[in-house]
């Protein structure tokens, strides 16, 4: 079954050139040229994944997806100005599953789409043994893939698909140096430019995330000028 996306953003040649690359995976797309008109449209007809720009007419972004999550937990993908990380910030605080910041690569947003949709159904599925015998251990850190799930000393922790896919690269070779350049291409993929500030941004957000849930965690470690890796236990 095609799954449904809402897409919400007052540019009009976004709105055309990215509804055509999503129908051509297969989705079916309803889109909306400003956030009010794009809330009701949700609220209505209960898409499985909402793609929402920050910065529209009549109602941002911003109250669009406070108003959503007061119902519902919907996965949503912001698309943010590049100068926007602030936005980026709040919004990921405020319940946003990931974000992508424009000019950004169609072909990067449809993976960020289907492996938010994975997540969510396997999410719903019940796990079995096997899964958990598959998934990864660090010490106390588990990685489970076929769920897209982490935790940290058995407490999970809501990582973006981004944050995931960076703290697996960190954390499948404990102790080895990932510099920012590797890190993007594992993150973004390759070809994609993305600017290094964004995986400091990424980073820093990861371990506020799991120091929410030990204040003691200190396993990505910073190489100035380098780049990070996570330490050996």
């Amino acid at each position: 079954m095609a799954h449904n996306i809402a897409l919400v953003d007052d540019d009009r040649n976004i709105i055309a050139s990215v509804s055509m690359s999503l129908e051509a995976e297969g989705y079916n797309v309803k889109t909306y040229n400003d956030g009010e008109e794009g809330l009701a449209g949700i609220q209505e007809t209960k898409p499985d994944l909402v793609v929402l720009d920050i910065k529209m007419p009549r109602m941002d972004g911003m109250e669009v997806l406070t108003k959503l999550r007061e119902e519902s937990s919907v996965p949503v993908i912001f698309l943010t100005s590049k100068d926007d990380e602030v936005d980026e910030v709040i919004g990921l605080r405020m319940g946003a599953d990931d974000y992508i910041t424009k000019p950004f690569s169609q072909r990067l947003l449809i993976e960020r789409i289907r492996a938010l949709l994975r997540r969510q159904e396997l999410q719903r599925a019940p796990q079995d043994s096997k899964n958990e015998e598959e998934a990864v251990h660090r010490g106390h850190l588990t990685l489970d893939d076929s769920r897209h799930l982490c935790s940290w000393k058995k407490h999970p922790i809501n990582l973006t698909v981004t944050e995931y896919l960076l703290i697996k690269a960190l954390a499948m070779r404990p102790g080895h140096v990932k510099n920012r350049d590797q890190l993007i291409d594992l993150a973004y993929g390759e070809n994609i430019y993305v600017d290094d500030r964004t995986i400091d941004s990424h980073i820093k957000r990861i371990r506020k995330k799991f120091k929410k849930i030990d204040d003691d965690f200190d396993h990505i470690e910073t190489l100035y000028g380098i780049g990070y890796r996570y330490k050996e236990s």
